[in-house]
């Protein structure tokens, strides 16, 4: 790893800055409309009773410049427990300086400590530049799996 690049968990005091993340990253997919995070739901999500994700920053030169959100899934094939990348988001003006690449061993390092058969994660379609470099890391796509997706109104009328 560049000795100028650092990782480190997010803690409480972060809250504002992941904010500030998931927003710079809505902005970079093209969906900054469908935010509806706040300060407090990232509280009570990331460092409440029940945490249900867990967030890592890194730092160039002591600035922060990435993130990523994850947590654990369950493979029933494996009979183990996965890690599940929800987003890893660089800033753009820092890319190319291996930053992605150090996020994602730091996060394979995780799952490996916590004996977990697989790190998987969803890249958008389109975003070719992201394709290109998790194909040369060694990931392969799930080209025979198609994403469902329930939430709004059609969770709550499938709730009831």
């Amino acid at each position: 790893m560049d000795p100028k690049f650092e990782i480190l968990p997010a803690t409480e005091k972060d809250i504002p800055l992941i904010l500030q993340f998931i927003n710079e990253l809505a902005e970079y997919e093209k969906l900054a409309k469908e935010v509806v995070a706040t300060e407090d739901i990232l509280r009570q999500s990331l460092f409440g009773n029940r945490r249900t994700a867990e967030v890592i920053i890194g730092y160039w030169e002591k600035t922060p410049v990435a993130f990523a959100v994850y947590f654990h899934n369950f493979s029933t094939f494996l009979g183990r427990p996965g890690l599940y990348l929800e987003d890893l988001f660089v800033k753009p003006e820092m890319r190319g300086k291996g930053i992605g690449k150090f996020m994602l061993q730091y996060l394979a390092q995780i799952a490996k400590e916590r004996g977990c058969g697989r790190l998987e994660w969803w890249v958008l379609d389109w975003n070719e530049p992201a394709i290109r470099f998790y194909k040369s890391l060694g990931a392969i796509p799930m080209d025979e799996w198609t994403v469902f997706r329930v939430t709004g109104k059609a969770l709550d009328k499938l709730a009831e």
